[in-house]
């Protein structure tokens, strides 16, 4: 396994604040979302939780060194893509984690589309702070990075990955929505509201 390597500086930490709120998305944030310019980060399906990471020892090309979807979060991922593509969000970049749970989650919910692996999207809960910081500058640069109108950027990836960054921890199969504010914010974005897999159908009726 190759591991992101340590970063100069650590990626700046979340604000010692009040704890994170989480939004319920609405009908009318998709109606947002469907205009474009939006990063949806949508973590993985439900895990097999008996099966860790093996760590040291993970290959990222040998998925029985990793923690992997159940039938039921396979299931799950086809079910939100489902629902995504019944909203009518445009999707034209996909980024995900080289980890086999997200590749997949990322294949069930889009099938046929192309989406880019990033080694910088890594799972962070095994690594040290050192090897953590290129992978929250990655997670960031991409959140705030500004998105052509008509369309929105996916990131496939993990929870412990949003709660190092901004100490937000979705559950699996929830579709996290932010708003970039672009490169001279100095890498700022708005977590406009979260969809949870089992909220779609309400949504969408």
């Amino acid at each position: 396994m190759q591991l992101p390597p340590p970063a100069a500086a650590a990626a700046p930490a979340p604000a010692a604040s009040a704890k994170f709120v989480e939004i319920p998305a609405t009908a009318a944030t998709l109606d947002e979302v469907r205009r474009g310019g939006f990063v949806l980060y949508l973590r993985h399906g439900s895990t097999d939780n008996s099966r860790a990471d093996l760590f040291p020892g993970l290959d990222l090309a040998d998925c029985s060194t990793q923690r992997v979807l159940t039938d039921g979060g396979r299931k799950m991922a086809s079910r939100v893509g489902e629902a995504m593509h019944k909203a009518r969000l445009p999707v034209t970049e996909i980024r995900v984690s080289p980890l086999c749970r997200t590749r997949e989650t990322a294949a069930l919910a889009f099938p046929g589309r192309t989406a880019e692996v990033d080694a910088n999207l890594m799972y962070t809960a095994n690594l040290t702070s050192a090897q953590k910081a290129p992978v929250l500058a990655k997670t960031r640069e991409l959140l705030a990075t500004p998105v052509t109108a008509g369309s929105n950027r996916v990131i496939v990836a993990h929870g412990p990955n949003l709660m190092d960054l901004i100490g937000y921890f979705p559950k699996e199969g929830t579709l996290v929505i932010f708003r970039p504010q672009g490169a001279r914010s100095g890498g700022a974005f708005q977590y406009v509201g979260s969809v949870a897999p089992g909220a779609w159908p309400e949504l969408l009726r």
